[in-house]
């Protein structure tokens, strides 16, 4: 009989009944910390394999075009998203405004190339810093998601020690429930956690491979609008 009494004092339904103030908030917290990191694991996994998809279709498209300009205008057509389009679209822009002032100031402090190298430098860390976004709040949850738990473990604990003391009550069938119910924050900080950690090295890991295919698309940019497209870059200008 107590047995039975001591497990119905074990389930979440009973912990949600019983839970104070700061229960809840500890509860609320997780709960938000658990689809922070789900949102970001979902949506960041999807756009990382969106972008390794396209990536060689992309870049074997602008440089199967038959010249700079129709490669651009090629790449204004694709996805406002697609990185690597954004890459090779800033780099030509930057030629063209590298050869309409060449005979002013800007072209005067800078050479073609270095202006191309800035902006292809500026662009690939703009793209590498949209796809680090929500690795912050992956790796905050995964680090603090079992401390949260457990503080509201040992809270439940000290509020289950302060109820037996102030009934008397030692036996196992009382103590055993509220420790137990108290446990279960704990649960749920590790069940936070590990998915934010996997999610993170998931996501770090593709994010590298995605950040190997920038600067080797930035390298094959700079090379070209450095050394090969003199005469593409003036017909581009014509646009």
């Amino acid at each position: 009989m107590h047995s039975t009494s001591a497990l119905t004092q074990m389930g979440f339904g009973h912990l949600l009944q019983n839970a104070d103030l700061i229960a809840l908030i500890v509860l609320a917290l997780l709960l938000l910390m658990s689809v922070a990191s789900w949102y970001y694991i979902i949506t960041k996994s999807i756009r990382a394999y969106g972008v390794k998809a396209e990536a060689d279709r992309v870049v074997q498209a602008f440089w199967d075009a038959p010249s700079l300009r129709e490669g651009v205008a090629l790449l204004e057509k694709e996805s406002p998203t697609e990185p690597f389009s954004k890459i090779a679209l800033d780099a030509a822009n930057a030629a063209i405004q590298h050869d309409r002032h060449s005979g002013g100031r800007l072209g005067a402090s800078m050479s073609r190339g270095e202006f191309v190298v800035r902006a292809l430098t500026q662009s690939v860390n703009r793209e590498n810093a949209r796809l680090e976004v929500g690795l912050t709040v992956l790796a905050t949850t995964g680090n603090t998601a079992p401390f949260v738990g457990l503080f509201g473990t040992v809270w439940g604990i000290y509020h289950a020690l302060i109820k037996i003391g102030m009934t008397g009550e030692a036996s196992l069938d009382a103590v055993a429930g509220p420790v137990g119910e108290a446990l279960i924050m704990t649960a749920i900080g590790l069940a936070v956690a590990v998915p934010a950690v996997l999610g993170y090295n998931f996501l770090v890991r593709n994010n590298r491979v995605i950040a190997g295919k920038f600067d080797s698309f930035a390298h094959d940019l700079e090379q070209f609008f450095e050394i090969g497209a003199g005469a593409a870059a003036e017909e581009t200008e014509k646009r």
